[in-house]
């Protein structure tokens, strides 16, 4: 099984139970950065491991060769001394090391490709991982908008922001009924300013009715005088 399918049923295991108890996103995104460091972890642990037995088989292999190789060069050795006997026994030992070679070389060549796989996912892993870990703050921030903004709606939606403007509305109408009661006190009282203005606006008023009986009292004795004189040229 491949490290993403496992991790994928990890993931998915995890993201149910969260749901099934309506946990938030930003515990949800912090557990699933977890599960993929954690991961990773194991990855690298597992791929360390695959190393050394690769660097095992490898060291078993050149061991067989060199082994096989040996064996041959005892079998000519035996038959340069004519003792076919030995030199056969000889190349059945060498057959015998050379299929264990093949054998190892098989095994060496199932972990190489195991090992490419492995440092394949765990590139995708590592490449992953940073990817959710710039988003984590983004998805943070989102999640922390929308359940203010949920939480505002919830509170237009049930009324109490109207409620709240309607009792502002009535300590406006109580300020202002208290307002004009405190004016309806000062109603006919006048202050000193009100006396002195009041004395400006009757002298006023004394003088402009004075100069106007010296008017309408010149423009009556300019009649009697032309009046007279129109006599005077009659007679």
């Amino acid at each position: 099984m491949g490290i993403f399918s496992r991790f994928t049923d990890i993931i998915n295991s995890n993201i149910n139970s969260i749901l099934d108890k309506a946990e938030d996103p930003e515990k949800m995104v912090r557990l699933i950065i977890q599960e993929m460091e954690d991961t990773l972890v194991e990855v690298r642990s597992a791929s360390a491991k695959t190393i050394a037995a690769k660097k095992d088989v490898t060291h078993q292999v050149n061991k067989m060769k060199a082994e096989a190789q040996g064996w041959e060069e005892k079998a000519e050795l035996a038959l340069s001394k004519d003792r076919e006997d030995l030199a056969r026994a000889a190349l059945q030992e060498r057959a015998k090391a050379a299929e264990a070679a093949e054998t190892l070389e098989n095994e060496l060549q199932i972990i190489e490709d195991e090992l490419v796989k492995l440092q394949s996912e765990t590139t995708q892993l590592q490449e992953k991982l940073a990817d959710a870990k710039s988003r984590q703050k983004t998805i943070i921030m989102r999640q922390n908008t929308v359940s203010s903004r949920l939480q505002v709606k919830k509170r237009l939606d049930s009324g109490t922001v109207d409620a709240a403007m309607g009792k502002f509305e009535q300590f406006e109408r109580k300020i202002d009924d208290l307002e004009s009661q405190v004016e309806a006190y000062d109603v006919g009282k006048r202050s000193l300013k009100d006396e002195f203005a009041s004395l400006e606006t009757e002298g006023k008023i004394e003088d402009e009715l004075a100069a106007l009986k010296q008017k309408m009292q010149g423009k009556s004795k300019s009649s009697n005088v032309t009046a007279v004189k129109s006599k005077t040229k009659k007679a």
